[in-house]
């Protein structure tokens, strides 16, 4: 390794050989920011001290805090590979990808002990056991480990039962011996080889091959049946039942697809992370799901951050690869993985098979974020305005955003509201309620302008806070009507405005007459639905307040001796008419008088008669 650091940048990149290797970059501090590779290393160093706008913002961070260029000189660009591989995972440099897997997953251990158990654990301890795992729930986990409870009658105590201590009689049978769940290994009356049969049909189970097992209990079951104990092969029989009802609620792929490794990787930009999911087949069945954690890099693209996935999960869980790993594309060092064929299926079951891990992929990111919005709220919430920001092309982060909408039933009792969140949230204290005045009939556009111009002028004149996003529920002529209006008023710079069209989520800008999808799976996408379903919500409650009103008001109208004040006393207690028939006389003459009431009664009866 070689370096200068009384030399300038310029300096010590002029003085890099042209051979392969690996570099290193070092802050002030002399802390190792970054780690890459290069076929020549002076110019793939020379390239970050280039002003480009190809570069990233995280490449031109990091460039202005090095201080210092380390160097490795490898034979061949493959022992660079393998060499920035071993670096980036003992060195954990700052901008190169970084593993987060924090989660702690379920596993299964085969103990290695004496008469081993089987058993549930979450550590992962280099003592000899069998690990077998990871499952993606404990719900699974514990159904696996309840069938095999169930039909091969393993020990389940914590008893040490080492060959001297059973020699001694230093143990008693215990009550799961006397149900027939265990053979009773403690007081010697099964044997270390037979128990150890029993062992390997479990450890079938566990790799997904349930034929062991079932050829066990058909033949015990065949030999209790001769020998004329029927209690015996009944309970075998039950074990056999039990086998097929775990077959056919366990994750079975197919019988041409037997064993088969499956990886895929789906990225948040909002936070630059990505997930990289693995799932394994064995004998047909999904044996084992594991999700990792990754943070980009300064320089990374999806097909490094697969590999990285890759190489943790080989390292750490599964051991070995299948001959074939279906991944939605090739990851950048495939040469890495000997012996083994990458797939890109284009159709069929392995597709559907890799729509199944990018699927788990994306419950497993949904849980993490869940998590992160209840343990640290205000990042949540910043990192899902930053993800807004981008996804809508904004200047600034949404904070504020207003959504209106309009309602009304064949052009009558028109009416619109505005709703608010701040910070991704509903904040109901400011929803307001607009009756449309200056339009007659149905006429959306012209609704739109008139109350998005009461808004603002409004706003405007009592120099109130303006939104930092306006949402229109409604497509382009929605969008063009509400448009005009802030230009008018001069602040269309200053907010901008998207509109929503319902059919298939689709947004649009002014001036863009082509829409724009947000990622289907991203969280944008539901917060913009969101607000708007809560517009219309809110708009809609108000429309059917106002046309009950005055269904009820033109009603009351038509009773004779009822006056304005009485019918304005009546909508003011009962509000609709439902409230008003479920009502009995008294609670209306309360209101009225008895004599009023009784013709108010009387009217209901005739106009309403009860169903």
């Amino acid at each position: 390794m070689s370096s200068d650091k009384h030399l300038t940048l310029k300096e010590q990149v002029a003085l890099l050989p042209l051979s392969p290797g690996v570099y290193q970059f070092l802050d002030s501090a002399g802390r190792i920011i970054y780690v890459g590779k290069a076929k020549s290393l002076r110019k793939r160093v020379s390239s970050y001290f280039v002003q480009s706008k190809e570069h990233s913002a995280k490449v031109r961070v990091m460039v202005r805090h090095i201080v210092e260029i380390r160097h490795i000189v490898v034979g061949s660009e493959t022992d660079a590979l393998l060499l920035e591989n071993s670096l980036i995972k003992s060195l954990q440099p700052r901008y190169n990808i970084l593993l987060k897997d924090d989660k702690s997953y379920p596993w299964i251990v085969v103990r290695h002990e004496p008469f081993p158990r089987i058993e549930s654990t979450r550590r992962l301890v280099r003592d000899g056991s069998q690990y077998f795992g990871p499952y993606g729930s404990v719900a699974m986990q514990r159904s696996i480990l309840e069938f095999i409870r169930e039909v091969i009658p393993l020990r389940t105590c914590k008893l040490n039962l080492a060959p001297e201590k059973i020699a001694r009689g230093n143990y008693s049978t215990c009550l799961q011996y006397h149900l027939g769940n265990c053979k009773a290994p403690c007081i010697g009356a099964q044997s270390s080889e037979e128990y150890a049969s029993l062992i390997e049909m479990a450890i079938s189970v566990l790799r997904g091959d349930l034929r062991p097992v079932r050829a066990y209990l058909e033949e015990e079951m065949q030999r209790a049946a001769s020998e004329l104990r029927f209690e015996q092969a009944q309970r075998f029989k039950s074990r056999l039942d039990a086998l097929e009802n775990y077959r056919s609620r366990s994750v079975i792929v197919s019988a041409r697809i037997v064993d088969i490794d499956i990886f895929s990787l789906i990225t948040d930009e909002a936070d630059d992370t990505a997930y990289c999911n693995f799932v394994r087949i064995r004998q047909g069945s999904v044996t084992g799901v594991y999700t990792v954690r990754l943070t980009a890099g300064a320089e990374s693209n999806e097909a490094e951050m697969l590999t990285l996935g890759i190489q943790h999960i080989v390292e750490n869980i599964s051991g070995k690869l299948s001959r074939e790993v279906i991944v939605p594309f090739l990851p950048s060092a495939a040469m890495l993985f000997d012996g083994v064929t990458f797939t890109i299926p284009k159709r069929g079951e392995k597709l559907d098979l890799l729509e199944f891990s990018q699927k788990s992929a994306r419950i497993f990111r949904a849980e993490q974020l869940k998590n992160l919005e209840i343990k640290n709220p205000e990042r949540h919430t910043d990192r899902l305005m930053e993800a807004m920001r981008r996804e809508l092309h904004l200047e600034h982060e949404p904070r504020h955003i207003e959504c209106f909408d309009n309602s009304n039933l064949q052009g009558t009792n028109p009416v619109a509201s505005c709703v608010v969140f701040r910070d991704g949230k509903p904040s109901r204290k400011e929803y307001r309620h607009f009756n449309v005045k200056t339009v007659v009939g149905a006429d959306d556009f012209a609704s739109m302008r008139e109350i998005v111009g009461r808004r603002y002028r409004r706003l405007l004149d009592e120099g109130a806070e303006l939104p930092d996003l306006i949402i229109v529920d409604g497509g382009k002529g929605q969008l063009s009507s509400a448009y005009a209006v802030l230009c008018e008023l001069g602040i269309e710079q200053r907010v901008p405005i998207v509109g929503l069209a319902k059919r298939i989520e689709e947004i649009y800008f002014p001036h863009d007459p082509m829409p724009y999808y947000l990622s289907r799976t991203g969280e944008p996408l539901k917060v913009v639905c969101h607000i708007r379903d809560e517009a219309h919500r809110f708009g809609i409650t108000f429309h059917r307040q106002k046309r009950s009103n005055a269904f009820l008001h033109s009603g009351l109208e038509e009773i004779r001796g009822l006056g304005e004040k009485s019918i304005a006393a009546l909508l003011k207690e009962f509000r609709t008419i439902s409230r008003l028939r479920s009502a009995d006389e008294a609670q209306i003459a309360a209101v009225i008088g008895r004599a009023k009431a009784r013709a108010v009664v009387e009217w209901l009866g005739k106009e309403h008669p009860s169903k």
